[in-house]
């Protein structure tokens, strides 16, 4: 293991989310660290002291800059970066004038991810040259279901109560899209109604979940 490998710590409101980073970056643990998984909803608070705080957007506000700026404000965090599959130009430029000093794409494979945290803890701000249009990296509740990240994420927020706009702001995504998303992904899923997917949703995982896993509790985490 290097003397110095980054402390990183991982923000979202789905354990499986962040549980499928920590996995993609296990055998990069020479290089870079999990000290902290956040899964508390709202202002996510790290305790441990790290590098890189990697915020996932699914399920989140994307381009919140509430969220955004409380984790950059945190006086045991040193660099934010958003970690995303929305490369709309407005979200990026106001994540960068919030303060985040790296944007970048979950279809990057886990050495260019490593790659990249290690070129913003050296000082850069880095911004994803591609979207890509490789598979999502990680993991995201439904995906064992078929579902893809875009339609399980309008699924989850669809659990959590969001009406059709409410989804669309919170995503960037036009209204058509998000229709999309529920027609392809209620045929996967085999529900008909909203009511029908939100009970499906409710018994397979899609409400955030609200604990978090300090350092040390597992792993060597």
């Amino acid at each position: 293991m290097n003397a110095n490998p980054i402390r990183l710590a991982v923000v979202d409101d789905y354990e499986v989310v962040v549980n499928g980073l920590v996995k993609m970056l296990e055998r990069y643990k020479d290089r870079v660290v999990v000290v902290e998984l956040d899964t508390t909803p709202q202002e996510p608070e790290v305790a441990e002291q790290c590098d890189i705080v990697l915020y996932d957007t699914f399920g989140q506000a994307h381009g919140d800059e509430v969220t955004l700026s409380h984790l950059i404000g945190a006086p045991n965090v040193g660099d934010v970066v958003v970690y995303t599959w929305n490369f709309q130009p407005d979200l990026v430029r106001r994540s960068l004038e919030a303060g985040v000093k790296g944007y970048l794409s979950k279809t990057l494979p886990a050495s260019e991810l490593v790659a990249a945290l290690e070129r913003v803890h050296a000082g850069e701000t880095i911004v994803s040259a591609e979207v890509g249009t490789g598979p999502i990296a990680g993991e995201w509740p439904g995906r064992e279901e078929g579902l893809t990240p875009r339609e399980a994420e309008v699924l989850a927020l669809i659990t959590q109560g969001l009406s059709n706009n409410e989804i669309a702001a919170q995503t960037h995504l036009s209204i058509n899209s998000v229709k999309s998303y529920i027609r392809t992904g209620y045929r996967k899923i085999g529900v008909t109604s909203r009511s029908q997917a939100v009970l499906w949703g409710v018994r397979h995982g899609f409400e955030p979940d609200h604990r978090r896993i300090v350092a040390g509790s597992q792993n060597g985490l």
